[in-house]
């Protein structure tokens, strides 16, 4: 459980640092970069070796009515980040898309993943959107939507669902973890 703990926690503080400690962020004059990126990775990595070695009690487990509740709200998820990435006309209404989308993703695995090591993993992934939701909110009280994108960006944000969609299913089977039932 330790690494799963130390995966969240150097990913959030990773992410939050811009926000929680700007001057320091400011002084390293884009050096950050690379720092970021490498504590995110170690994160990430930390993340899925930890999910995977932990154990813990469970609560509460899949039904095949919350599967699929679960599966439906990860297709949400995924076309929120799609739209994030390509300013779509969803990006233009809200303000997070990929952030929400990252909420829907820690809610829908919650759904079916009672278990101690899922409310680390996914609530801890769910608190540090939140709390970067507030933290940008704080320091940018006014927001820009993104100009319009075009029907060739919908489309593409469209296809591009369907396919990292399916892409994040394989990934689940090959790990044993299966996705829709």
């Amino acid at each position: 459980m330790f690494l799963l703990i130390l995966g969240v926690a150097l990913w959030a503080g990773a992410h939050l640092a811009k926000r929680l400690v700007p001057g320091f962020h400011r002084a390293l004059q884009g050096a950050e970069r690379p720092m970021v990126a490498g504590l995110v990775v170690t994160g990430l990595v930390l993340m899925v070796l930890g999910y995977r070695m932990a154990e813990g009690a469970v609560f509460w487990g899949r039904t095949p009515p919350t599967v699929g509740v679960m599966n439906l709200a990860m297709l949400v998820s995924v076309y929120f980040f799609a739209a994030a990435g390509m300013k779509t006309a969803l990006a233009r209404r809200l303000r997070h898309p990929m952030l929400l989308a990252v909420l829907i993703w820690a809610g829908a695995h919650l759904l079916v993943n009672g278990d101690v090591p899922s409310f680390v993993l996914f609530g801890g992934m769910g608190l540090w959107a939140l709390a970067e939701i507030v933290l940008i909110n704080r320091s940018k009280a006014r927001w820009t939507p993104p100009a319009p994108a075009g029907a060739r960006k919908e489309l593409i944000a469209l296809v591009g669902t369907l396919a990292v969609y399916g892409a994040i299913a394989g990934v689940h089977y090959a790990l044993g973890y299966p996705a829709f039932g």
